[in-house]
């Protein structure tokens, strides 16, 4: 038999949270003889807290057959759902799926009423959830809650009120749904739960605030993560997606180098050990934070990296590819990640960059069909964030329709609201339109506040290229201020005598594309002809 204070020493650093320790104690007592299932269990848990997740399955199918010799049909059940659910998550559908069997026969064994039965109802609520069937889901997530309540099992309560919470907001019901996910996080930040429970409830809760836009929230419960993985030192899963979720939360109050250097940390540690599915994701987030500080080829390989990684690169990679003017690459890349989000909830989060790619194409028609939608989501889900995202774009395209006084008013109203969110780069770049609309109404000295309040907060920031195309911006007269960027870089050459096709090769676009920004330039400008054109650019010192 194994050596009675070995065991010992393990069970109590285990219930300290000292997974090494316990792992190598337990693990010893393993060795040397048989233990009780029970402290097979924790050697499990030990192990998988380590990132050790397919041995740490393969421990608790020895206690799952330890429970049985022992008669103990629950306790079985109970491991072989882990077993199942872990491997369900680590990407191994069948295995998963045939340790979710064998947990139901144990259970069938057992009794009747038993709590395993609740948990056994999870697998297909969460299916169901993911596949949007929210009726289904509340049904296996209610019947979870009952069993429970039932049993005070507060493992499966707060599971169970994980998954009720996500199904109301994926409803629209964000209101009741993020009341329930606060009582799940106040039971876990209580110490209430397990270890491996308690993981899976913060970075879901965390996930699911991010997808209704409420990161107020997301920046509270990150920083209560941090703190729960910083009490665990040799804690492995959960971190690397801590420091993920670190990192998207600096770069929105504007650390972009501290956001950059924590991104840089979760893939580091999400690639050790290898096979981490969260990987992809932080890497999209380093390509994001690389790519507003004008670092182009990195954010690019970085962006490719994920994509490789099965992570959809989409839409920060056609916001770069609109920066560097193939906006033709970046329309399509738009459009496909438009048409993949479907109805969920990530549409929200396309359809702003459907805006800016599609504005910066000309294509004033397209971008207003998004800016409908986009404003019509922003109506219906209480998202502070997302009416802020909304107004920006609607005022944005606004502005591209030559309502500058209606843009006004119009960003005015984003820029107050990103400032109450203390999101400083999102705030600089409505500062922008703000300034377009104001020199397009011939109040320059407006535009040039606006302009230079926002040049200085992208220095601060370290945001490159916006900061070059803001100065650029504020060095124009206000004759020029009703044309983008790139319908000034057109006007030029058009001055110089290029044809279409000259200029679509210099700037790297479609003659299709530069013949609507000719078309909007003379729109906008009241000019019938190249000809004229060409003498407002000389008018104007455009050359």
């Amino acid at each position: 038999m194994a050596d009675a204070e070995v065991v010992d020493r393990g069970r109590v650093a285990f219930s300290r949270a000292r997974w090494a320790e316990a792992y190598d104690q337990l693990a010893a007592a393993d060795r040397d003889g048989h233990i009780a299932a029970a402290d097979l269990a924790r050697l499990a848990t030990a192990t998988v807290l380590l990132g050790e997740e397919a041995k740490g399955c393969d421990t608790l199918g020895r206690a799952y057959h330890a429970y049985l010799d022992a008669g103990d049909a629950e306790g079985a059940a109970s491991c072989a759902f882990w077993a199942g659910m872990l491997l369900l998550s680590h990407g191994h559908p069948e295995q998963g799926a045939g340790w979710i069997a064998k947990a139901r026969r144990a259970a069938d064994e057992g009794p009747a009423d038993g709590v395993v039965h609740g948990y056994l109802s999870l697998p297909s609520a969460i299916q169901a959830l993911r596949a949007r069937d929210f009726p289904r889901a509340l049904e296996g997530y209610s019947a979870a809650l009952e069993v429970g309540e039932r049993w005070h099992d507060l493992d499966l309560v707060a599971l169970a009120r994980l998954g009720l919470g996500s199904t109301r907001v994926g409803l629209g019901e964000v209101t009741a749904g993020t009341a329930l996910l606060d009582e799940v996080m106040a039971g876990v930040t209580a110490g209430e739960i397990s270890q491996i429970p308690a993981g899976i409830v913060y970075c879901t809760v965390i996930h699911v605030c991010r997808e209704c836009y409420d990161f107020r929230r997301a920046r509270e419960w990150t920083a209560a993560l941090t703190r729960w993985c910083e009490q665990q030192p040799d804690l492995v899963p959960f971190r690397g997606e801590c420091l993920a979720n670190r990192a998207y939360v600096m770069m929105t109050q504007g650390d972009w180098a501290d956001a950059l250097a924590e991104a840089d940390r979760a893939v580091e540690r999400l690639s050790d050990p290898p096979g981490q599915p969260e990987l992809g994701w932080a890497i999209y987030h380093r390509a994001e934070i690389l790519r507003v500080l004008g670092e182009d080829v990195d954010a690019e390989e970085a962006y490719r990296r994920a994509n490789q990684l099965g992570w959809d690169p989409q839409p920060g990679l056609a916001l770069l590819r609109a920066r560097q003017g193939r906006t033709e690459e970046a329309v399509t890349a738009v459009r496909r990640a438009l048409d993949a989000a479907g109805q969920g909830p990530v549409r929200g989060a396309v359809l702003p960059a459907v805006v800016e790619v599609t504005l910066a194409a000309g294509d004033v028609t397209a971008a207003r069909q998004a800016v409908d939608e986009l404003a019509e989501i922003a109506g219906r889900v209480d998202s502070t964030w997302l009416s802020a995202v909304a107004a920006q774009a609607v005022g944005a395209v606004q502005l591209a329709e030559g309502a500058a006084d209606d843009a006004r008013g119009t960003l005015r109203r984003a820029w107050t609201t990103w400032r109450e969110l203390a999101v400083p780069y999102e705030a600089a770049r409505t500062r922008v339109l703000m300034g377009q609309a104001y020199r397009a109404l011939g109040d320059e000295e407006a535009a040039q506040l606006e302009l230079d309040g926002a040049r200085w907060t992208f220095s601060q920031l370290g945001a490159r290229s916006d900061l070059t195309a803001v100065e650029a911006l504020a060095r124009r007269t206000a004759g020029t201020g009703r044309l983008t960027a790139r319908e000034v870089e057109v006007v030029r050459l058009v001055a110089t005598g290029r044809t279409n096709r000259a200029i679509a090769t210099e700037l790297f676009l479609s003659e299709k594309t530069v013949a609507r920004h000719l078309s909007n330039i003379f729109t906008k400008l009241d000019l019938p002809s190249r000809a004229a054109a060409t003498a407002y650019a000389y008018e104007h010192h455009l050359l």
